[in-house]
């Protein structure tokens, strides 16, 4: 199959198109950016706020907002005004759109703030050092406070703001606290508002873990902002293993993955019939046994021989529309009819011999018809083994006696006993 390279990807390897991006003339040429999409805190929370500086920030560039919870730092992600020579901007209605189509009223989106201005080493710095302090002294101090006034809630990360305004603490619980004694005590210790944000294990996966077990980044921690419950009915709908330690994500819930394709496969699963149901095929009426959604494949078992044969979903049948039980194969030139069919089957319908159980019978035939044409007499009437009127082992009139004749006899009825040519009980030779 050829490859047909995108035309945006030809642009950017064109070196004069290059050059312009790289120009300080076109570089000045771009009006400092009007409104700011970002995003910010440990839970990744997303927020569109006004821009008044002269700067021209690009995404991935650190700056300081103002947000709900005080003077944070937040990373750009892009552009909402019409900033002519940047494509990385969407306009205001796309990123509604996207917002409506991620969880609607579910999903972090805030618009109450405003972007300060462009982050420099010295704020850096200092959210660093307040970020590594919170993340090890303070996160063991808030344990210990809590655990002596007997909260047996599990505190999973103490967060601050760079402006030291205000403290989150996440914490998961599967009962309800009261924090009327430890808040305060919480209040004095850093000197700042303190709220107490309850999470569930998906959003403890989301602050903690790190890679999955796919290899990249646990989709929670990375791109995901709205974790919805997964129900063990899109595990089997797509028929994945329903082994809990396979299908479960570092949260110990079921990967969230599985939401993924989950719409794929209710709409594919509509097209296919239920099992054990009756369908017709070009072979003639059967049951539905299996089907695989995303091949479009039912297997069916045939009524009138009770093979199992796939059958894409387009080539299904009516019941009385599809043809009679063996009329379906063609025994024309060229035609094979006994395509399709068991060997035993074929052996039995051409009655032909088939494994080596069913060719002992026409063996222990030819034996028999051996053993009655040796024991048959000869045309002229004389029997196997002496002339006529003589007894046993009696030369015929005018033969010489052969000592070696009769032993020579006797090898050749020999060899005929081990090819399965004697008959038992015959008497032995003369002589």
């Amino acid at each position: 199959m050829s490859i047909f390279p995108l035309p945006i990807f030809e642009r950017d390897a064109d070196p004069a198109h290059r050059d312009a991006l790289t120009d300080a003339e076109a570089y000045a040429r771009l009006k400092p950016p009007s409104s700011i999409v970002v995003k910010f805190g440990s839970l990744r929370l997303v927020g569109e706020y006004p821009y008044d500086g002269d700067a021209k920030p690009g995404c991935g560039s650190k700056i300081v907002v103002r947000t709900h919870r005080g003077t944070e730092l937040a990373e750009m992600l892009t552009t909402t005004c019409p900033n002519s020579g940047c494509s990385k901007s969407v306009s205001r209605r796309e990123m509604l759109e996207y917002v409506e189509n991620s969880g609607g009223k579910d999903y972090p989106f805030h618009t109450s703030g405003r972007v300060l201005r462009v982050a420099s080493v010295e704020d850096m710095n200092a959210w660093s050092a307040l970020r590594d302090r919170f993340a090890r002294a303070e996160l063991d101090g808030v344990r210990r406070e809590a655990a002596s006034m007997g909260f047996t809630m599990k505190i999973v990360e103490v967060e601050p703001v760079l402006g030291g305004e205000h403290v989150t603490v996440h914490y998961l619980s599967e009962e309800r606290v009261d924090f009327r004694e430890l808040v305060p005590a919480l209040a004095r210790r850093f000197g700042a508002r303190v709220e107490m944000h309850q999470i569930g294990a998906r959003d403890e996966a989301r602050l903690t873990a790190d890679y999955e077990k796919c290899g990249q980044h646990c989709c929670c921690k990375n791109f995901l902002k709205v974790l919805k419950p997964v129900s063990m009915k899109s595990a089997k709908v797509q028929k994945a293993s329903l082994d809990p330690l396979k299908i479960s994500g570092r949260c110990g819930r079921l990967m969230c993955c599985l939401r993924y394709e989950d719409q794929t496969y209710a709409e594919l699963s509509k097209n296919l019939p239920k099992n054990k149901s009756r369908v017709g095929t070009a072979e003639g009426p059967g049951t539905v046994i299996d089907s695989k959604i995303l091949v479009q494949l039912v297997l069916v078992r045939l009524d009138h021989d009770g093979r199992d044969i796939a059958v894409p979903v387009e080539e299904l049948l009516p019941v009385d529309a599809c043809p009679a039980p063996g009329s379906a194969p063609s025994a024309g030139p060229g035609g094979d009819p006994f395509r399709g069919m068991r060997r035993e089957d074929v052996a039995q319908r051409a009655g032909a011999p088939g494994r080596a159980a069913d060719r002992r019978p026409a063996k222990d035939a030819q034996q028999q018809a051996f053993r009655e044409k040796s024991q048959r007499p000869k045309t002229d009437g004389t029997p196997t083994g002496g002339a006529a009127g003589a007894g046993p082992g009696v030369p015929e009139a005018g033969a010489q006696p052969d000592a070696s004749g009769g032993q020579a006899k006797r090898k050749r009825r020999r060899r005929r006993r081990g090819k399965g040519g004697g008959a038992e009980g015959q008497p032995g030779s003369p002589g």
